[in-house]
């Protein structure tokens, strides 16, 4: 069964069939750079772009960046335009498709959920954070496999700031740290993370989870767990697309 999924990210869109029984995409993705500013109607005609390239017809699946509740409102937009605040992201997508059916998912969710189905997290007992490292820092805990959804834990305060705005992926390019630099940051912001839940295993994911051998091994004293996302960047779009055929 193939449905299609999209990962909506500060700096990308991108998306692709996916093979639901395998949990992988069914054909190469598609990338167009996210709209800056990142607009309700900016992001939906590169989601439209995206899904366009394959003549898609079926249902679509979507990641968002930001809290949505009720599976279509926006409740936050830290890392895209603020006037996604309050929008029915369900109803705008599904009018940009030409009525296609579409879910609306928080991006790390769906991340988490496809790793805990096909990745890093499967048959893990217990708690499970996944921690998506991009433009900002979004978070998945599982417990006994069961999301707690919209969780947004790149906003715990670190040393007086948002903890994305020191650890994420951007923060490391913007301040041009060093791997080992970057992880002593993370490193302390999943000390953070782990006196607050005490999870047994921490899944770190976002594009960074390809280069994990440049900065696992600088993260220490941490009683947890720590491994990369198995399915990586592709983690969102999966999700996503799982989360349309759970709601199809």
């Amino acid at each position: 069964m193939q449905i299609f999924g999209v990962d909506i990210g500060g700096s990308g869109i991108k998306g692709a069939p996916v093979d639901l029984d395998r949990g992988d995409l069914a054909e190469e993705r598609f990338k167009v750079l996210t709209p800056h500013p990142a607009t309700p109607d900016g992001v939906a005609d590169g989601v439209k772009q995206v899904v366009e390239h394959y003549g898609w017809t079926g249902p679509v699946g979507l990641t968002f960046p930001g809290v949505v509740t009720g599976g279509s409102h926006v409740r936050t937009a830290a890392n895209v335009d603020k006037g996604w605040i309050d929008t029915d992201a369900r109803a705008l997508f599904s009018e940009r498709l030409g009525g296609l059916p579409v879910t609306v998912v928080n991006d790390a969710d769906a991340a988490g959920v496809a790793e805990i189905a096909f990745g890093a997290g499967r048959d893990r007992s217990g708690t499970v954070i996944l921690l998506t490292f991009g433009t900002g820092i979004g978070s998945a805990v599982f417990v006994d496999g069961v999301l707690v959804p919209n969780t947004e834990l790149g906003h715990l305060e670190l040393h007086g700031h948002d903890a994305e705005k020191r650890a994420s992926s951007k923060a490391k390019e913007d301040h041009d740290l060093t791997w080992e630099h970057w992880a002593h940051r993370v490193q302390k912001y999943l000390a953070h993370v782990e006196m607050l839940f005490s999870p047994e295993l921490f899944i770190i994911g976002g594009g960074v989870s390809r280069k994990s051998e440049k900065f696992l091994h600088h993260i220490e004293d941490i009683k947890a767990e720590i491994v990369p996302a198995q399915l990586q960047n592709n983690a969102g779009i999966v999700g996503a697309a799982m989360h349309a055929a759970k709601h199809a």
